[in-house]
């Protein structure tokens, strides 16, 4: 990939960063007094209590795609590069610098020196390589995100071809073909470096015995009910964390989590629902914080499953789901209806598709077109948790139960406990189920070939959609570096999901999460997640 322009902005992100550290990237200065308590003789808060709506599935990160791991994770783990704190601009993190060749074929990293692994043992090259060799010589099931470089060492498309250490803090990795988004997919928080002695000594238990380098370590896991870390008194950035310890409460339902929070139970929860708000503002204990939108709020209609392997029956779904209805019913007016398996505020977007009309004439023609003018029964699975894309889901299964019966579609609302759930979506055995996606990098690559190219299906395609045209569209938008060019190909790629209807998108949110007046520099990403380590209370 001969290309002056991503050079250039390579070194223009180099000059503006190399004094950016930490989980997040950039200073945000308070007064000095916010640092200290009201009461000056009075003892200064240092432990926060985060409420969630579900418990992570596994504390070593690269093993699930699921949102409430990578919530506790990235206070673990730090990659080898950072996104801006509520940005993906990419910064400096393990790798305090780097290069990259003229043809995108190789790419140099500095790491950051003087860096131990919560164990005591050091971060080098090593430790990287280990890392990545591990991931690479895995499967879809062991590391459903590592596709994100293209497959496997044994997959054709993988595009790692060699990783070398030049010396004990310099790093290369050589790769097959160009990647454009392969430095914001080191940056994605799956992909943190564990000690290698750690994953040695714990074997498949590591995912309940994390040891990462960053500023929280690992202290216990009640499943369920609460996940405990700690301040890493070693840690690299002696200015960081400002808190002592965190823990992270499981509270399923979002009315009672504000309980807690009102209460003064807990400190900051996520999933507010929109209807909740006016309840926030209301009270001067408590302040409103937005999560940058980044998400897409979805119905998969599992493609290898009769009668949804039918696209036919697949569009009329999407003709008979009233999106306003549940926008407005749901979501207080912090949502856009979506029309495109990614949202606007992502490079590539085309608005020039039209979305399926709510038409439920035109649905029933396309039934009948398919052979089931009399309709059929069918499974609606529904998330048992509120997710940032979707708050309240359940209510949201019952009114879109309501649609297709009005087509003749009987669907039996189901759930399970989430991580169950996530396992059996991914393996094709729902039906009709209700999921999302908070975008990981900002890339248009990050939402359609995660989420819909054949490559990912036993990772995070779950609704089991292959389509060879679209795959052959995502790998060369992959390939080349010149991001106009690489927006038209994503244009087309929509065009044929449109057409295909794997999923009907809903929603793209703007996430609500609420917390106590005297929380401050908490800073909500557009991932989903963010590192803690400069919050604290004034």
């Amino acid at each position: 990939m001969k290309n002056k322009t991503l050079k250039m902005l390579l070194i223009s992100i180099l000059a503006i960063s190399m004094f950016l550290v930490g989980c997040n990237s950039k200073t945000n200065k308070q007064a000095d007094d916010s640092k200290k308590p009201a009461d000056s003789s009075a003892p200064a808060k240092d432990t926060l209590v985060y409420g969630r709506g579900g418990d992570s599935v596994s504390l070593d990160p690269i093993t699930t795609t699921e949102g409430e791991t990578f919530k506790v994770t990235i206070n673990i783990f730090e990659t080898l590069l950072n996104y801006g704190e509520q940005d993906t601009t990419i910064h400096p993190g393990l790798a305090e610098k780097w290069k990259v060749s003229d043809d995108g074929l190789q790419y140099t990293f500095h790491l950051r020196q003087g860096v131990k692994f919560h164990d005591g043992t050091d971060f080098n090259a090593d430790a990287v390589i280990y890392n990545f060799n591990r991931w690479m010589n895995g499967n879809e099931k062991q590391f459903p995100y590592y596709t994100m470089f293209g497959g496997f060492k044994k997959d054709k498309g993988h595009v790692i071809k060699e990783i070398k250490a030049l010396d004990d803090h310099t790093v290369q990795f050589i790769l097959k073909r160009p990647q454009a988004p392969f430095l914001k997919n080191l940056a994605m928080s799956m992909f943190g470096i564990a000690s290698p002695a750690a994953l040695k000594k714990y074997g498949d238990d590591f995912r309940k015995n994390p040891v990462g380098t960053g500023p929280f370590k690992f202290v216990e896991w009640k499943a369920n009910d609460r996940i405990v870390i700690e301040k890493n008194p070693d840690y690299w950035d002696k200015s960081l964390p400002k808190l002592n310890k965190i823990i992270f409460r499981v509270i399923p339902e979002n009315t009672a989590r504000l309980n807690a929070l009102a209460n003064g139970e807990i400190d900051v929860m996520d999933g507010l629902n929109n209807s909740d708000e006016a309840t926030v503002l209301a009270n001067d204990k408590l302040q409103i914080i937005e999560r940058p939108s980044m998400n897409i709020g979805y119905i998969g209609l599992t493609t290898t499953r009769k009668p949804l392997d039918n696209k036919l029956v697949r569009q009329a779904i999407n003709h008979a789901i009233d999106k306003k209805t549940i926008i407005d019913a749901f979501y207080g007016g912090k949502a856009l209806p979506a029309k495109n398996p990614m949202p606007p505020s992502i490079e590539g977007y085309n608005d020039a598709i039209e979305d399926y009309p709510y038409d439920l004439e035109k649905a029933k023609a396309l039934l009948k077109e398919a052979g089931l003018e009399k309709g059929f029964t069918i499974d609606l699975w529904a998330m048992p948790v509120a997710r940032p894309y979707m708050p309240e889901a359940q209510k949201v299964a019952e009114v879109i139960q309501e649609s297709l019966s009005k087509i003749n579609i009987k669907a039996n609302i189901k759930s399970v406990d989430w991580a169950t759930y996530l396992d059996k979506a991914n393996k094709g055995e729902f039906d009709m189920f209700m999921l999302g996606w908070t975008g990981d990098n900002g890339d248009p690559d990050n939402f359609i070939y995660t989420l819909l190219d054949k490559d990912s299906i036993g990772s995070n395609n779950y609704a089991q959609y292959s389509n060879d045209k679209l795959h052959d569209i995502l790998i060369e938008a992959q390939t080349i570096a010149d991001q106009e060019k690489r927006n038209e190909l994503y244009k087309k790629a929509q065009e044929i999901v449109h057409e295909d209807a794997p999923w009907v998108p809903l929603v793209h949110s703007t996430p609500l999460l609420a917390a106590s007046k005297d929380v401050v520099n908490y800073l909500p990403h557009p991932t989903g997640s963010e590192c803690l380590s400069k919050v604290e209370f004034k």
